[in-house]
Formats: C-alpha cells, sequence, structure tokens
C-alpha cells in the first residue's frame, strides 16, 4: 500500500479547521483508497488542530477526517465532503501525532476528538486510533451524525468515551432538504447508545431561518431527555466563517446572506433544552 510518504506533504497540524485543502490525496490509487478504507491501515484526514475547548471535555486534539456523505447547507467545510480532498495519513504516524500531546491532555482534563466530515465513512481507522489513545490513557470522543452507526460494533463504541452527536433538524423533511439525508438513522444511533448506557452530548446549530423556530429545539430537547444518557446540549450558533471556501469550490451557497442567530433566538433555544431537564450551554 502507498503511503503519505508517497504525496506532496502539507503540514499535517493546522492553525483552524476553516482552512482549505484539497486534492491531497488526489493522486492516490484508487485500490490503495479501498484497502485503506477495509483495513484502517491509513486514513484521509483534513487535519489536525490542538488546543480546542469546544469538541468535548476539558482541552482537546481534533483530528478532522475528510469525506461525509450529508450536503448541510450551512457547512462550514465543504471541502471536508471529499475523502479525496484529505491528507493520506497512516495509522502509525496518527498515533504519534497524538503521542506528542498524551501529557498535556491528561493534565488538562482533556482528550482526542475525531470529526470531520463523517468520521464513520472511515470507521476502520477510526477505531484503530480510538484503540490507541485508550492504550494511551487518553479520553476519546467521537463528533458524528450517527448516520453511519451500525458499522460500529458494541465493542468498539465502549472504547469510545463520549457520542458528540449532531441532530441536525426535527421535521424529517426539513432535515432531508437541509442535509440531503434522512434523519430517522441519526435518531436510531441514539437509541442503540441510550440502550448501551453510552454517553452523549447532544450538538445542534441555531441556523436562523431554518432551526431557529420554536418546534425544532422542543422536538430534539423532548428525544433528548426521553433517552437518559444524554450529559449535556451544546447550542451553537450559525456562522459565516466558512463561507469562503464555498465560492473557492464553485459550490451554490444557500445562506450566503444569513446572519449569526441573535442573543436572544440563542436564549431561546437553550431554555428549550433546558425546560426538558437538560443541562444546555
Amino acid at each position: 500500500m502507498s503511503t503519505e510518504a508517497d504525496v506532496p506533504q502539507t503540514p499535517l497540524e493546522a492553525s483552524s479547521p476553516f482552512e482549505l485543502r484539497v486534492g491531497l490525496s488526489k493522486d492516490v490509487p484508487e485500490t490503495t483508497v479501498r484497502q485503506a478504507l477495509a483495513s484502517g491501515d491509513m486514513g484521509f484526514l483534513h487535519s489536525f488542530t490542538t488546543g480546542s475547548a469546544v469538541d468535548g471535555p476539558g482541552v482537546r486534539v481534533v483530528a478532522w477526517t475528510a469525506g461525509c456523505m450529508w450536503r448541510c447547507a450551512y457547512c462550514h467545510n465543504p471541502d471536508t465532503w471529499s475523502m479525496r480532498n484529505g491528507m493520506p495519513v497512516s495509522i502509525a504516524t496518527a498515533t504519534e501525532e497524538l503521542a506528542k500531546y498524551r501529557n498535556g491532555l491528561k493534565i488538562m482534563k482533556g482528550g482526542l476528538t475525531i470529526s470531520g466530515g463523517e468520521p464513520l465513512m472511515q470507521h476502520k481507522f477510526v477505531t484503530r486510533l480510538f484503540a490507541a489513545a485508550k492504550g494511551m490513557g487518553v479520553h476519546t470522543a467521537l463528533d458524528s451524525n450517527g448516520y453511519y452507526g451500525d458499522l460500529l460494533s458494541d465493542d468498539e463504541l465502549a472504547s469510545i468515551d463520549l457520542i458528540l452527536l449532531d441532530i441536525k433538524a426535527w421535521d424529517p423533511a426539513r432535515h432531508l432538504r437541509y442535509v440531503g439525508m434522512a434523519l430517522e438513522p441519526t435518531l436510531a444511533f441514539a437509541r442503540r447508545l441510550a440502550a448501551l448506557g453510552r454517553p452523549i452530548w447532544i450538538r445542534h446549530v441555531v441556523v436562523p431561518g431554518w432551526t431557529d423556530d420554536e418546534a425544532t429545539p422542543r422536538g430534539i430537547a423532548d428525544f433528548a431527555a426521553s433517552l437518559g444518557n444524554v450529559e449535556r446540549v451544546d447550542v451553537l450558533p450559525f456562522h459565516q466563517m466558512g463561507r469562503y471556501k464555498w465560492s473557492n469550490l464553485n459550490l451554490t451557497y444557500r445562506l450566503a446572506d444569513v446572519e449569526p442567530p441573535s442573543d436572544e433566538a440563542m436564549q431561546r433555544s437553550i431554555d428549550a433544552f433546558r425546560a426538558a431537564g437538560l443541562r444546555a450551554y
């Protein structure tokens, strides 16, 4: 199998996940990509970032994967939709990179979060990197839309300390228009995690004109409260930090003129989750 040494190198660590990165594995043979996905020997990463305080408990290293089957209207990293835009990184290299930070992560009560893109498009690589992290005593968190949750066995889920589950909308028809995929697989994964007693943090983005109505947070809140394993809800404001990527990638951006939500709109959503008995921020 070809390695990352066969590809012109971009630094793995980025100053921000908002860096535009394209074509980093365009010359990797298709057979190598398929072998990597099947074995987990290699992953395709947008970048590593360090010092995050918003992607799980404590201060965290985040591995941003490339490849996503959803097409969220507000996505701030559309360059992560294509796995070909990601950098080919062996599991050994990713593990070595993580090892640089393990002592600091423990001191700062943080850990490794794997986000994307959608990490479960590379579930073999993801589970192997999580296993390596657990071997270092590093806390693990998966930030996922849950659509491919069935790819993870119960044993693999047991090695993931926390699931950050993204629920984009509540009305199934709106969800389909919003992300291009059905809502139910995400909810089914949440119910499975509840049955297994695996902790969840729900993540929800407030987008004016899309998810800032009363029904959306109330529906998600009632569902989350019914599960019994939701420890926290992060209510996140829509922003335009990735707008330039849509233009650079020649993509039509439907939210180009949408402003971030007001403080009042954010508080309404937070209050809806708190009214259901959930810790929401």
